[in-house]
């Protein structure tokens, strides 16, 4: 009888030990694939986490159009082909929850010398969720939403630039103001400042003068 107690024992031991090893392994893959998914993430490639905006989770759709051509991150404009505001679409249902949009260039007035970053190109306040809406400067004035920093067309004379559209929740309507400046903005302390938390979307392209050659290296594929 002791020798079986004893056996069973061991045994016990030994599932304790698999089981253990099971779990640690799991982790570890797990936080493998959570490496490899944000070495594979365009906004990390490009360095628009970690220059202007910290790890955060997408949770909302955000769709941005200049004319018919959908902003994708990494993707070419000329300033002649962002001249005028884009077109943008918000996913959601509830029209009690409010956003915040931010337009920054990290690169201005040079990449290698980015003395005005962040420069602010453009922000509207109070942005309703709304499945299926856009918005332009007509559609902004008849619903009264909050153009707070007019939009300013990206003419970068040097280098090519980074410029990143992040949507932020509000805590509330009428909660976020304009800022005083454009030059050297700063998303995270004005984040900070209106306690909007993480962004929960966030596109960016690329911009270079219009008779500018080259480019940035395209984003991995997510």
């Amino acid at each position: 009888c002791k020798n079986i107690s004893r056996d069973l024992e061991s045994s016990c031991l030994l599932l304790q030990l698999i089981c253990v090893g099971i779990d640690i392994t799991y982790v570890w893959q797990a936080e493998a694939e959570m490496v490899r998914r944000e070495l594979r993430d365009p906004l990390v490639v490009a360095r628009i986490v970690g220059d202007v905006l910290d790890p955060f989770n997408r949770s909302v759709s955000l769709e941005v159009r200049y004319n018919s051509r959908e902003v994708t991150n990494g993707c070419q404009f000329r300033p002649s082909a962002v001249a005028r505001q884009p077109t943008v679409v918000v996913g959601g249902d509830d029209l009690r929850t409010f956003y915040t949009l931010v337009m920054v260039d990290p690169d201005a007035p040079s990449p290698s010398s980015p003395t005005l970053a962040e420069y602010l190109h453009w922000m509207v306040t109070d942005i309703p969720a709304t499945t299926g809406s856009f918005f332009g400067a007509l559609y902004l004035y008849l619903v009264a939403r909050r153009e707070v920093v007019c939009y300013e067309q990206p003419r970068p004379s040097v280098g090519i630039h980074r410029l990143i559209l992040v949507l932020f929740q509000q805590l509330g309507r009428e909660t976020v103001y304009e800022p005083s400046w454009r030059q050297n903005f700063c998303t995270r302390d004005f984040a900070a400042q209106y306690n909007l938390g993480l962004p929960v979307a966030a596109v960016y392209f690329n911009c270079q003068r219009e008779s500018g050659s080259g480019g940035r290296r395209a984003p991995l594929p997510t």
